[in-house]
């Protein structure tokens, strides 16, 4: 197992390294990293707001276009359905490039000024191929390591809540304090990832390693140590001036350190490459041991028993007469089945409340940093602030969520709960300011943003199976828009406005005097953000409501399954020795 790579050998490891399953988590970590562009909107919204002359609430309608973009993945999961990996990601590269490209062309003036709506049709484009991504990358993890799901889960969306700061610090280094160029590396460097790594990713048959979730423990140490270099740059670019070497520098440093999981990757793909090597010498106690496998196997638990003649009854059955008869909890549901069940209901019910309210946060924050009188800078700082908190958020959810429920059998959905009510504070701390509160809500709403995300695919596998999951952890996210649009646009949005109207007002002004609408002071977000905490802490209850639902399913075993079909390939393990 400690033997390395002979010369003769190194061409053909190559090939199996580019095949192996840790590579191609090494090569989701990279497109992960560059799949959050939507959340540096609030960078460079100001400069879509003031080239074009959008009022608030246009600027929101754009940014829900955005959201709803970034959440309706239904299309890549049906598309990931019936095609190759590859194809996925392909799609995927080529909307991104297209959609933030003419972004960028209308933002510098390079083609005449669109229209409202070919600017929310071009930003739901570019959003919408971060949906191919996350079901060609995530979805491929998740059914390659379906007992490690949650901790596999947060490291993959914490690398996309890093991904708005790790651009920052490429684009800063490329292009300096221009944000419109911003918005050209968006377009250009996350579709060049996933063409770079397009091959890479593609299901393998599952195996389960003793030593998985310690390697997953690594990934998560240096995952931990970019995130604080990020933050620590962060603090000191705003202390500070930084000139284009050191911005160069800081770039480099974070590019090394985004490949260091290769290291780890290529070392587990070595231990695998050698123990192919090792001579099969099957000794006549295994036969017995296997039997006995075998034998116990047909002991099955009763509720698997009657899942398998649930299994068995369906298939000469109509997917539309078993909408309404699903099976037990943890078994493959069929998309309709999960969709109309009342476990999804409550699901969509607390997603649109979280979500809804967070995607409205983080939003705004631009246009809230403005509003209480802090310098442009400083506002920037707001949106690096939840982009690397976001991370801590998802990472913390899935592991934490997942040794809980290993050692204390806690449903993940009471984690979800207690996550949105931490989310209320974060609001009330922006309708209620004090100096320096806006770095906290910073924090607190990044954290549950990010927590939020993991918690909600995690549930999805867990109580619908991993069949049709391209297709309903994407039809999971779908509340997310839906509550951005509503609260966003219709609620925060028109109240801005309304308060921005009345300062016009009483200065004697008119709309048609001024080219971008503008509120300052404390009353601009008060309302909205009082409304958001309202509709969050709703949300908290709803997700108790799933919780106690669900909590004789999470005291089993959820992935008693999964170890029954692996037991061949850890014993084959076993027959090979030195």
């Amino acid at each position: 197992m400690g033997k390395g790579i002979e010369s003769g050998e190194i061409p053909r490891f190559v090939v199996h390294l580019f095949n192996g399953r840790w590579f191609m988590v090494f090569a989701s970590f990279l497109i992960m990293a560059c799949a959050g562009a939507t959340y540096l909107f609030g960078t460079y919204s100001k400069e879509i707001k003031a080239t074009l002359g959008y009022d608030q609430t246009t600027l929101n309608l754009l940014g829900f276009f955005k959201d709803l973009g970034a959440n309706v993945g239904v299309l890549s999961g049906l598309i990931a359905e019936v095609t190759p990996t590859w194809f996925v990601l392909l799609v995927g590269s080529a909307m991104n490039f297209a959609g933030y490209f003419m972004i960028w062309l209308a933002v510098t003036g390079k083609i005449a000024k669109p229209k409202v709506w070919q600017m929310c049709l071009y930003i739901c484009i570019g959003a919408n191929s971060q949906n191919f991504a996350n079901t060609g990358a995530l979805v491929t993890c998740v059914k390659n390591f379906p007992e490690s799901r949650g901790v596999m889960l947060g490291l993959l969306k914490g690398y996309v809540g890093l991904s708005g700061a790790i651009m920052t610090q490429l684009y800063l280094a490329i292009y300096g304090t221009d944000s419109k160029s911003l918005i050209l590396l968006i377009g250009w460097l996350p579709a060049a990832i996933s063409v770079l790594f397009v091959y890479s990713i593609r299901e393998k048959k599952v195996v389960r390693q003793k030593n998985e979730l310690n390697v997953f423990y690594q990934f998560l140490y240096l995952s931990i140590f970019l995130a604080l270099f990020l933050m620590a740059m962060n603090i000191a670019q705003k202390q500070t001036h930084f000139s284009k070497a050191a911005y160069t520098a800081s770039a480099t440093v974070c590019c090394v350190l985004l490949f260091v999981p290769l290291f780890v990757a290529v070392k587990q793909e070595i231990d695998v490459w050698n123990m192919k090597k090792l001579p099969v010498e099957p000794p006549s106690e295994l036969k017995v041991e296997k039997s006995k496998q075998i034998e116990s196997r047909t002991d099955l638990p009763e509720d698997r028993t009657a899942a398998k003649g649930y299994l068995e009854n369906s298939k000469k059955r109509s997917c539309f007469l078993t909408v309404f008869d699903p099976p037990p909890r943890g078994e493959d549901y069929t998309i309709l089945q999960a969709l109309f069940s009342i476990d999804m209901i409550i699901l969509f019910l607390a997603t649109f409340c979280g979500l809804g309210s967070s995607l409205t946060a983080v939003d705004n924050l631009g246009q809230i940093g403005e509003s209480l009188g802090y310098p442009p800078h400083t506002v920037s700082s707001f949106v690096s602030l939840v982009s690397i908190w976001n991370y801590f958020g998802r990472v913390f959810s899935g592991y934490v969520s997942e040794h809980l429920l290993a050692k204390y059998k806690l449903p993940r959905p009471l984690m979800m709960t207690l996550v949105l009510l931490l989310s209320c504070l974060g609001h009330l701390l922006i309708a209620f300011p004090f100096p320096g509160s806006v770095y906290i809500a910073s924090v607190i709403i990044g954290f549950s943003f990010g927590a939020q995300l993991p918690l909600l695919f995690a549930i999805i596998s867990e109580l619908f199976g991993l069949k049709y999951y391209s297709t309903l952890f994407n039809c999971g996210q779908l509340a997310s828009p839906l509550g951005s649009y509503i609260l966003n646009v219709r609620v925060t949005g028109m109240l801005y406005d309304s308060e921005a109207m009345k300062e016009l007002a009483a200065k004697g002004l008119r709309r048609e005097d001024v080219k971008d609408l503008t509120c300052i002071g404390r009353q601009c977000y008060r309302l909205p953000f009082v409304v958001l905490a309202a509709v969050t802490f709703f949300g908290s209850l709803v997700a108790l409501v799933l919780t106690v639902r669900t909590r004789e399913f999470y005291k089993g075993d959820i992935y008693k399954k999964f170890k029954d079909s692996s037991d061949e390939i850890e014993l084959d393990e076993a027959s090979r020795k030195h």
